[in-house]
């Protein structure tokens, strides 16, 4: 067995992306099994703290995504008990979650980032958004990309080609949150580059090129399997996917991420590479992209994160 004592993994949750969070769950608690790590699974409920006061575990790998489970909150109660984790800590969280934010520092840190405005639904709605619309196809021009400011998965994300379809995108983006980010759509090739750190400082896995069947990587492309080709390593050139990989290293140092990450970038026809998005707790499931670029690495899955755990359990 090993010597990491009782490990907590949690998954679940009540955000939008509950389910993809009990299988990426479902799918850390068998890895770490599978390495001999004495694993216990559960949601996150009412009954949650008391455990974690009368019953703490010597680590916890937090799985959960989307809003509560990436925006920082339940780390902040595992930080109040004592509990070390797998992961970014709160105050890192809130800034990675909120996108307009993070594209805010990573842009500072000399990344390249689309061109984007940020509209909140009030404003919206109050100020014209007949007039706003226009005004935002005018400034970014045609296509973009609109998705909520919060949350994961592309949930609400949509690529708008014309004006006619950006007040429909505009409803659905809304549906998922109260602050839209509209932003430049980059063209070019989209790849993930996982970045992780077992001690030895942070490094990138190799990059995972997507390739979704529908030209979207929406949120059935992302957890349908076969609607989306993956192809690791992506098909990059030498230099580019070195250039992806330091963006992704930059990024998580930039934010102040630790453990584990996961940047979204899109390389343009000329091999720059642009940050779209990271996930401080990236998807496991078995259409999910990191334990694709761990396989491609020659890590296994159960390995990585008994070692990422007992990281955590050092500090």
């Amino acid at each position: 067995m090993s010597d990491l004592g009782r490990v907590l993994v949690l998954a679940g949750g009540l955000s939008h992306e509950r389910d993809v969070s009990l299988r990426s769950g479902r799918r850390v608690a068998d890895a770490l099994r599978s390495v001999g790590v004495e694993v216990e699974q559960r949601d996150v409920d009412a009954s949650l703290v008391e455990r974690l006061r009368e019953d703490p575990p010597d680590a916890v790998f937090p799985v959960l995504h989307g809003v509560t489970g990436e925006d920082g909150a339940l780390r902040q109660v595992l930080d109040l008990y004592g509990v070390p984790y797998v992961g970014a800590d709160a105050a890192a969280c809130r800034t990675a979650f909120d996108k307009p934010v993070a594209a805010t520092v990573v842009g500072a840190a000399g990344l390249h980032t689309p061109a984007s405005v940020v509209l909140g639904h009030d404003t919206f709605r109050e100020l014209g958004a007949a007039s706003l619309m226009e005004a935002v196809v005018q400034q970014i021009g045609l296509p973009l990309v609109v998705k909520p400011a919060r949350g994961g998965s592309a949930l609400g994300a949509s690529i708008v080609r014309s004006a006619e379809e950006l007040p429909s995108a505009m409803v659905n983006c809304y549906a998922y949150g109260p602050v839209a980010l509209i932003e430049q759509y980059i063209d070019g090739t989209e790849v993930a580059v996982t970045v992780i750190d077992t001690g030895d400082g942070p490094r990138a896995l190799p990059a995972v090129e997507i390739r979704p069947d529908s030209g979207f990587y929406d949120y059935e492309a992302r957890y349908t399997a076969g609607a989306t080709q993956f192809v690791v390593p992506a098909r990059l050139e030498p230099e580019v996917a070195g250039a992806c990989a330091a963006a992704a290293v930059q990024a998580h140092l930039a934010l102040g991420l630790r453990d584990l990450s996961r940047s979204d970038l899109v390389v343009d026809a000329a091999g720059v590479p642009w940050f779209l998005e990271v996930n401080v707790a990236p998807g496991m499931t078995e259409t999910s992209l990191v334990p694709l670029a761990a396989e491609a690495a020659g890590v296994e899955l159960g390995v990585l994160c008994r070692d990422l755990l007992a990281t955590a359990a050092a500090r």
